[in-house]
């Protein structure tokens, strides 16, 4: 009988029962279409908003036995940390207009309709699938969605920096994609969901079926037994350190790590830059760019180790994850040694590396699939428009956005990935239920879990 493996976690942490998590229960009623057609109209008009009441519980009865409370995530749990600055004193509209110098754009719901006016262009199409997203929101649950109004930054690192306001509540909301523990941003899932055509990559859901043939073509035992990353590293340093744990000068690192060229992956139609062709090394390398990566969640679905360089960012996804059950940390101040120690360990210890790949990939693939991406929003936003004081109004220079006026007019791969991530149908179930706060032991908890792995790495690379 072999010996058993080290566990990275030891006996600190529960890594829970392996069960999976279902999203809803099983609901009898027939799926409500939702209408979708592109007219003559140029531009497109915005159809009249149609009668689809909210789904009924009493049409969604459980088998006998089942929960009809499903709960969500626990990553959904920091939806009342993002806020919490604003939970005494509300958000009044002079704080929505503070954060306007932060903001690409300002967004209104009123009555179930999106209005935008937008201050600047965001980089490549970053506003426009944000946009997009929460214009399924909208469709797939129906009637849901409150009044709210929000400022919405397309940037990378926060910007509101909690030192700034000793009383948090004068901070203005800021909706953007990451942000760290100095500042107070409101995190929102990131525009890739819905597509990145100027890099080709279609919606998350089309995208992890393709990294799911490719993990099937190629199982984790016969993949090269080294660490892989590929991407930009112009103005990064942290990537520029990474870039030097290439073999060279007879020293051996473990790391196969490439440069991207976005001009010439254009060019060629991104065929040596697919994501679901990465995952053919045993260990997949992330670090963060100018903040937090959209790289990320890819790298997590390989069914393969992801290295994880440690970093003070945190978007929707990095808040859920486990260090030593979904990845494994790598030390930023001395990261050639520490992926060399990781792929090491990996190699001897093939059963324990190849279940925290899988781990990972199962996060992605379950806790981070888009009935819980629309159902964050969902909370997310529904919370922040309880903290309201005033009834948000239409501003005089918003135009109103719908599905038909942004997939219409769009062409070529950007029309592609509206109509793979398009909301055909209503949602015929309940959101799952947004659990409570952490509480100050929870948290603790969480904070001495993580330090106590990053401590036991440390120790194990000497």
């Amino acid at each position: 009988m072999a010996p058993p493996q080290p566990s990275l976690l030891g006996n600190t942490v529960s890594i829970g029962s392996g069960q999976r998590r279902r999203h809803h229960s099983y609901s009898p009623a027939p799926l409500v279409p939702i209408p979708f057609a592109c007219g003559n109209e140029t531009p497109p008009e915005c159809p009249g908003t149609p009668a689809l009441p909210p789904p009924s519980t009493t049409t969604m009865l459980p088998p006998p036995g089942d929960d009809p409370t499903l709960s969500c995530p626990d990553y959904f749990r920091y939806i009342h940390d993002d806020l919490r600055p604003w939970r005494g004193a509300g958000i009044t509209r002079e704080a929505v207009e503070r954060a306007r110098p932060h903001a690409y754009f300002r967004l209104v719901v009123v009555g179930g309709r999106a209005y935008v006016e937008t201050y600047r262009r965001a980089y490549q199409t970053r506003d426009v699938f944000t946009q997009w997203g929460i214009l399924q929101l909208l469709r797939r649950y129906p009637g849901r969605v409150p009044d709210l109004d929000i400022m919405f930054a397309c940037d990378d690192p926060g910007q509101v920096r909690a030192a700034d306001f000793p009383t948090p509540s004068d901070a203005p909301p800021v909706f953007r994609y990451c942000k760290d523990a100095l500042t107070l941003d409101i995190v929102f899932p990131d525009w890739s969901f819905w597509g990145w055509p100027e890099v080709g990559i279609r919606p998350w859901p089309r995208l992890l079926e393709e990294v799911r043939q490719e993990n099937e073509r190629v199982r984790w035992p016969e993949r090269q037994p080294y660490a892989f990353w590929k991407g930009n590293p112009e103005g990064y340093r942290i990537r520029h350190e990474l870039l030097r744990c290439n073999a060279s000068n007879g020293q051996e690192w473990n790391a196969r790590l490439f440069t991207q060229n976005w001009h010439y992956a254009i060019q060629n139609g991104f065929q040596d830059s697919r994501r679901p062709k990465q995952c053919i090394y045993r260990y997949k390398v992330y670090v963060e760019g100018n903040a937090w990566s959209v790289s990320e969640k890819y790298i997590l679905a390989c069914d393969s180790p992801v290295l994880f360089v440690t970093t003070p960012f945190q978007d929707i996804l990095s808040r859920g994850l486990v260090a030593g059950k979904h990845y494994w940390p790598i030390n930023r101040e001395h990261i050639c040694k520490s992926i060399k120690f990781a792929v090491d360990w990996g190699n001897e210890h093939p059963a324990q590396a190849q279940l925290i790949g899988e781990q990972g990939s199962q996060f992605v693939r379950e806790e981070m699939s888009m009935d819980y991406i629309y159902d964050y929003m969902l909370h997310l936003l529904t919370d922040y428009a309880k903290l309201l004081r005033y009834k948000p109004t239409i501003q005089e220079n918003a135009v109103e956005i719908c599905t038909e006026s942004m997939a219409c007019p769009a062409q070529g791969l950007h029309r592609d990935c509206m109509m793979d991530s398009m909301e055909r149908h209503v949602a015929g179930f309940d959101p799952c239920t947004l659990p409570p706060p952490f509480t100050a032991e929870e948290a603790k908890a969480i904070a001495d879990r993580e330090a106590e792995v990053l401590r036991k790495v440390e120790k194990m690379e000497g």
